[in-house]
């Protein structure tokens, strides 16, 4: 005989509690918690044979198969994934509303025509919004099944009898079980369809592609267990009033994690960047004071882009800062390195810092591209335009060592520049011979001094 038994769970993070609460203690949420009825079955079976006991294995007699993988027609995105869609693999896909992750899906759809049919399950917009987007992206693909439903039983049962190459769910958070009294897009709803669909698609190797809606934090919407079921996570990130999109992959089981690729959205889709620090430093001028050019690595790939900065005496008796693509901590950091290490009187100087492109860039090896170019802005003195600075700035003004210098100073020279800043640490172990003027500094001022800023 069924029983039921009555929690409540938090919207927000999944915790479970015996009574409401108008707080939640695991994230601190105000009034997230939502009556959920759960039906236990008393003496289900708890072993469906008791004569068959799993008995461990080798490790070293199971044999490793060949990965299969299909191209995507993005090569960019083959980038990320590592190679392509791995068979039988469940991707997750978020990203803000307006960013493109439905576009980019569409033409995904078309790009892999004749590897089999492509069933495409929407709960968000209708057949025809959906051929209105295709016939804008010049879409025609007679393999591209359309399923407009949330009923995840439903869609469950047309995969098994449709078996197609690909599967697309728009939205996860649109989709809803009867077997869950909770509304769709709960954590429990959420939690249940990814484990069905997990279960349908693998058991019949057929690669799926989540789609998810994210907080405004910036992370998927629903319990964080969504992200350790799947097999790939991806975000698709940008400025809404900016063209360029990237596509970072946070969690990959067949690839690297961190890998990104470069979009940029236009009338007709997507479109792949193959060479992104060109055009991140394609409209830089003459020779501004507070602009210069940094390196940044975004997985394996190096990226060049421009930092700005603007110096301004405040009118208040207590300065600003802010930064646009960057930490606001770490930027408030290395102006008091600044001061302290390199006498620049900041200290009644409003502080403005921008990552052209709309990039959001946290790796250190920018932290000396930061401070000369602050101090750049400051003094009004210009940094050479044919110069690329790179390093990890300490507490105490050292410039530290970054790792993959290799590959920056090649980016580097590949795009015209003529000399670079680097740590005096990893000048000493390269091996091989740049057409560019290698500039090893050990502290903060003498960076300054090579640019000219002392």
């Amino acid at each position: 005989m069924a029983k039921n038994k009555t929690i409540f769970v938090c919207s927000e993070c999944g915790n479970e509690s015996a009574k409401w609460l108008g707080k939640c203690p695991a994230c601190n949420s105000w009034n997230s918690f939502y009556e959920q009825t759960i039906v236990e079955t008393k003496g289900k079976d708890k072993a469906k044979n008791a004569g068959e006991i799993a008995t461990p294995q080798k490790l070293s007699s199971y044999v490793a198969k060949e990965t299969l993988r299909t191209h995507t027609g993005f090569g960019e995105l083959d980038r990320v994934l590592g190679g392509g869609l791995v068979k039988g693999s469940l991707v997750l896909l978020g990203g803000e509303p307006g960013i493109g992750k439905s576009t980019l899906i569409l033409q995904i759809c078309d790009k892999i025509k004749g590897e089999g049919q492509v069933l495409y399950v929407s709960g968000e917009e209708s057949a025809e919004q959906i051929k209105l987007r295709a016939d804008r992206l010049g879409i025609n693909n007679e393999n591209i099944m359309f399923l407009g439903e949330t009923n995840i039983d439903i869609v469950n049962q047309a995969i098994i009898n449709m078996n197609p190459k690909l599967v697309i769910i728009d939205s996860i958070q649109t989709m809803y079980s009867d077997d869950i009294t909770a509304a769709a897009g709960s954590v429990s709803q959420v939690r249940e369809i990814t484990g069905q669909v997990m279960r349908v698609c693998k058991s019949r190797a057929i690669t799926t592609i989540i789609i998810g809606h994210v907080t405004k934090e910036g992370n998927i919407a629903g319990p964080r267990v969504l992200e350790h079921m799947v097999d790939t996570v991806l975000y698709l990130e940008g400025e809404r009033y900016f063209s360029y999109r990237i596509l970072r992959g946070v969690k990959n089981r067949f690839g690297s994690t961190n890998e990104i690729g470069m979009f940029e959205m236009r009338e007709e889709g997507m479109c792949e960047i193959s060479d992104p620090s060109d055009i991140l430093i394609s409209e830089r001028e003459d020779n501004p004071a507070g602009s210069c050019i940094v390196s940044s690595m975004e997985g394996t790939r190096p990226i060049l882009v421009e930092l700005q900065a603007l110096t301004s005496q405040t009118v208040f008796g207590y300065p600003k800062r802010t930064a646009n693509g960057i930490d606001y901590n770490r930027l408030s950091l290395l102006i008091a390195v600044l001061e302290k290490k390199a006498g620049l009187m900041l200290g009644s100087q409003d502080v403005y810092l921008n990552v052209v492109g709309g990039l959001k860039i946290s790796e250190p090896s920018i932290d000396l591209g930061i401070m000369l170019v602050t101090a750049s802005s400051f003094k009004n003195i210009a940094i050479p335009k044919d110069m690329i600075i790179i390093g990890e700035v300490g507490l105490t003004g050292e410039v530290r060592r970054i790792n993959l210098i290799e590959k920056r100073l090649k980016e580097a020279e590949k795009l015209g520049f003529k000399s670079c800043i680097i740590p005096e640490s990893n000048k000493k172990d390269l091996k091989d011979k740049y057409k560019l003027d290698i500039i090893g500094v050990r502290n903060i001022n003498e960076a300054m001094k090579k640019v000219g800023l002392k």
